[in-house]
């Protein structure tokens, strides 16, 4: 179980300044704010993916003591609109269990799924999966189940939460339903001018 903690230290993106923050092993911290206010960039400058000031750590090793794209194999960002490079599902996973497959409600045959016939709801999922079968020690989600229907996102919800939890990773989940931020944050951040301010 990995023990690591995402730290953020005086990081400066865009229109944020010194933004600071600790996300402890297995919590789950939700951003919000309006469109534009900064949170998928401040997702990236956290995955090493934008430049910005300030520092960035998990388990105490700084973004600057690794290569990038070695920082974000331990720190994996999900985007909001997923990328696909090859024809089939199944070419994107080094692995995959069933189990995975089954917890998001596919079966073993998407694997062989053409990526051409996939909804936007199956990509988002397929993407989450991908990101989970690297073994990341800390995810970055931005609007993880926006394309999903009711029922697929609470199960997606429950899965998130029950990995995180299981191998203690640090989880930034970038939401907008305040009903989803209240069912699975365990601190919320609301994205306001120049930095976060604490809901409760």
């Amino acid at each position: 179980m990995n023990d690591k903690h995402l730290e953020l230290d005086g990081v400066s993106i865009g229109a944020l300044e010194s933004v600071s923050l600790c996300v402890r092993p297995g919590e789950v911290v939700c951003l919000s704010g309006v469109s534009g206010s900064g949170k998928t960039r401040l997702l990236r400058a956290i995955a090493d993916l934008d430049a910005h000031r300030g520092r960035v750590a998990l388990g105490g090793r700084g973004q600057h003591e690794m290569s990038g794209h070695a920082w974000r194999a331990q720190v994996m960002m999900v985007p909001a609109e997923s990328q696909w490079w090859f024809e089939t599902v199944g070419e994107h996973f080094a692995a995959i269990s069933s189990a995975g497959l089954a917890a998001l409600g596919f079966e073993d045959g998407a694997m062989d799924w053409q990526i051409s016939r996939l909804s936007s709801g199956e990509k988002q999922r397929l993407a989450l999966l991908r990101a989970v079968a690297r073994r990341p020690h800390a995810l970055l989600l931005d609007e993880p189940t926006a394309n999903l229907d009711d029922a697929t996102t609470q199960r997606v919800e429950r899965w998130l939460g029950q990995l995180a939890a299981e191998r203690g990773w640090p989880l930034v989940w970038v939401a907008h339903d305040a009903e989803q931020i209240r069912r699975v944050a365990d601190r919320h951040y609301r994205i306001a001018g120049s930095g976060l301010e604490r809901v409760e």
